[in-house]
């Protein structure tokens, strides 16, 4: 989906990683949301407190969730998943334009 209507969005950016990284977070109707962000390249480590879905809408990076030993590599128009109150690093090779759903 490439287009989200009626929505609330919060003006006021979260900034990450002194500015490397940053989102706006957009409210449904129904309570839920997401954040739409931009990440700069480079190294960076996240964690959670819910159930996630990344999905990189454009760039190249390499993803490592808690636990695994093994880099995944994902591309614009790939996703992934991240457990709730997990982490995971990511290395973003070229800017990265995201969209995260927050599951609850």
């Amino acid at each position: 989906m490439s287009d989200f209507k009626e929505v609330t969005i919060n003006r006021a950016a979260n900034v990450y990683f002194d500015g490397k990284v940053t989102s706006r977070t957009i409210t449904f109707s129904d309570g839920s949301f997401k954040t739409l962000g931009i990440m700069q390249a480079g190294e960076y480590n996240f964690g959670t407190k819910e159930a996630e879905l990344m999905e990189i809408t454009a760039g190249d990076c390499e993803i490592l969730l808690a636990g695994a030993t093994q880099w995944q590599t994902i591309k614009g128009g790939e996703s992934f998943n991240v457990d709730a109150n997990s982490s995971f690093d990511i290395k973003a090779k070229t800017v990265i334009d995201y969209c995260c759903t927050y599951i609850s």
